[in-house]
């Protein structure tokens, strides 16, 4: 499957990365980010691929920003065929030290941006009746931890707007697919521009995944689109635990309070309302730490047949219960 695909958030790290990934596959590829120049960057390697490329200078939060660049896009490249919504942003601080003009922020960079993205997508797809939308979310959309409030907030939004417009899509029999893919920590260079008011660096424990293994499952969820996808071995273990024990997952979350936090550094404004400078790269600094195995991504339909064999096992187990407690019950023959 190839024709026009749209990332955002795609001059650098996992947007990045997925770009490339198309831009080798054959796609056209368009990104949309706010850095113009890291943009520049970003067109010029996925332009060596083959295939053309388009750079939009685009603050995804702004609803009307999104929609016209579709339009350019459809004019420029053709009819979009995938679009992916990857653009993010955070705040690294307790919730309370978190300001009300912060949270409004992530809030339209990291969900709105994606109801941004994805009606735009939906405003040409559903006439032609075709096309694939994939949400880039994170296990801390699953299940929160300290520090990571407002981003939290936001990537749980995501899966319920998510789920809802699924369910409509489904009942208009209109067949565009709608996918979630949860990532891990990822090393990409975002932990560096993020707004942080801890007075502490932010630091990624392991495992700590390559953002290629992410770009892998995004475009995945496009040529074979699943309901979602879970990237790493510790997203889908966040997820299991929320589901079947969410107070000790409370509890293992509260450890993550230190874990990420490394050395002093002084007060970060980061990339929240404007770009950080820097090049384009996918890579942060933790590349000699970073995880690619390929058997590290999940699928729903896996995930569906872990529930069913845990289900099974328990029904196992409680079938060998009641066959035991009828055996102590039974009259014995004298």
């Amino acid at each position: 499957m190839t024709g026009t695909a749209v990332v955002t958030g795609g001059s650098a790290g996992i947007g990045l990365a997925t770009a490339e990934r198309l831009a080798k596959a054959g796609w056209n590829v368009a990104i949309l980010a706010r850095d113009a120049k890291r943009l520049g960057e970003a067109r010029a390697m996925l332009a060596r691929h083959g295939g053309q490329v388009l750079a939009i200078s685009a603050d995804v939060a702004d609803a009307g920003a999104v929609d016209a660049a579709a339009d350019r896009i459809e004019r420029e490249l053709g009819p979009i065929t995938a679009w992916v919504n990857n653009a993010m942003s955070t705040v690294v601080a307790p919730a309370d030290r978190i300001s009300a003009e912060e949270y409004a922020r992530v809030t339209a960079t990291t969900y709105l941006s994606q109801v941004h993205g994805t009606l735009a997508a939906l405003r040409h797809m559903k006439p032609r009746r075709r096309g694939a939308i994939v949400q880039v979310s994170s296990g801390l959309g699953i299940r929160a931890v300290p520090l990571q409030a407002a981003y939290c907030a936001a990537k749980f939004a995501v899966s319920g707007f998510t789920d809802s417009l699924r369910a409509e899509l489904i009942a208009d029999e209109v067949p565009v697919s709608l996918s979630v893919v949860y990532l891990p920590a990822v090393n990409t260079p975002q932990p560096g521009w993020a707004r942080n008011h801890t007075g502490r660096e932010q630091i990624l424990p392991d495992p700590l995944f390559d953002p290629r293994l992410c770009a892998e499952a995004i475009v995945a969820a496009i040529d074979k689109p699943e309901r979602e996808i879970w990237v790493g071995r510790s997203t889908f273990q966040m997820a299991i635990a929320q589901a079947l024990a969410p107070g000790f997952a409370d509890r293992q979350a509260a450890s993550f309070a230190k874990d990420q936090l490394g050395g002093p550094i002084g007060e970060k404004p980061g990339n929240l309302t404007e770009p950080v400078p820097g090049p384009a790269r996918i890579d942060g600094d933790g590349t000699d730490r970073a995880i690619d195995n390929r058997r590290e991504f999940f699928t729903s339909r896996q995930r569906d047949l872990f529930k069913l064999g845990i289900a099974s096992g328990l029904a196992g187990v409680g079938a060998l219960a009641g066959w035991g407690v009828s055996r102590l019950a039974a009259p014995r023959k004298s």
